[in-house]
């Protein structure tokens, strides 16, 4: 029911949670539903990937709009976000999660993988890789947070590319185009001209390739790939959501954890901001009616 309180899944969400989890991963089901979180409703973006290829799984989305927007937290905070959401998944005995944001797989995905060795969790990263193989001037650019960029883990991963390939990657962090993408304001002056500030110096060096490193960005890929060509000329957009479903798949398959039943999976939505909000973002951005329930997080937000 839209608005019901689920605040009871988060009062234990301090560290109790830790000891009896470490049984509920050892009890994975076929039949279970798979979790999908993001700091908001960019996560969306990789859910119709996973919904478009598994599409008789129950998925679960959870969006922590009240806390959002990650890119710029600091790190220690995200990891503490994603251990106690990941407590509230697994409370409906989830068979795997899906971290749909680069800044909470760049800061908190090991620790979440500690935490349940036994649960299947796929994460997110910019896609550099496939952008090395599809850049023909050899300048990539790299649309993400500032968390994201910042992040020991794609430090690494871009030095990796960058030596084994010989590409050059140029980073801009897009601080505002999340909270712009969130508040729904996917066609309005001030995102395009957000866009256009980020997009346009990458393309007046070069950059033919631009990868999507946060999760809502494939939602305004259409003011991106008009702001490349205004700035100069065209470019390849690189969204890493049909990766991310395609491996969720091969590690379901691999653990026997596929479910085979062929009637539409049911999706369910929850959301620390607004429930409306939500449902709204889902008949937008997907043309889907979800009722989406509110959850109230008593996590201290310091």
């Amino acid at each position: 029911m839209a608005g019901k309180d689920c605040r009871h899944h988060w009062q234990d969400s301090g560290h109790s949670w830790l000891k009896n989890l470490a049984d509920t991963a050892l009890l994975l089901s076929a039949d279970a539903p798979i979790g999908i979180f993001d700091s908001g409703i960019g996560g969306l973006s990789v859910l119709r990937h996973v919904r478009a290829l598994l599409p008789s799984e129950a998925l679960l989305y959870f969006a922590d709009s009240g806390f959002a927007p990650y890119g710029e937290k600091p790190e220690s905070v995200i990891v503490e976000r994603v251990l106690a959401i990941a407590a509230f998944l697994l409370h409906f005995k989830v068979k795997a999660i899906v971290v749909a944001c680069n800044t909470a797989t760049a800061a908190a995905i090991a620790a979440l993988r500690a935490a349940h060795p036994g649960l299947q969790v796929v994460g997110v990263e910019p896609g550099l890789k496939p952008a090395a193989s599809l850049t023909k001037t050899g300048v990539i650019g790299v649309l993400a947070t500032s968390g994201t960029l910042a992040s020991d883990k794609f430090q690494h991963l871009q030095q990796q590319v960058a030596e084994s390939t010989g590409m050059q990657f140029l980073s801009q962090a897009c601080n505002g185009l999340a909270d712009q993408i969130e508040k729904g304001e996917l066609n309005s002056r001030e995102t395009a001209n957000l866009v256009a500030r980020y997009v346009g110096p990458l393309v007046r060096q070069q950059a033919d390739t631009l990868v999507l490193g946060c999760t809502y960005y494939p939602f305004v890929q259409t003011h991106i790939a008009r702001a490349a060509a205004d700035a100069g000329h065209p470019v390849t957009l690189v969204d890493t959501g049909e990766p991310v479903a395609r491996q969720l798949q091969r590690l379901l398959s691999q653990q026997g954890l596929l479910y085979s039943g062929t009637a539409p999976g049911h999706l369910s939505a929850y959301t620390t901001g607004s429930h409306t909000a939500l449902s709204s973002a889902f008949r937008r951005l997907l043309g889907l009616e979800v009722s989406a329930e509110k959850v109230a997080s008593t996590l201290d937000q310091g």
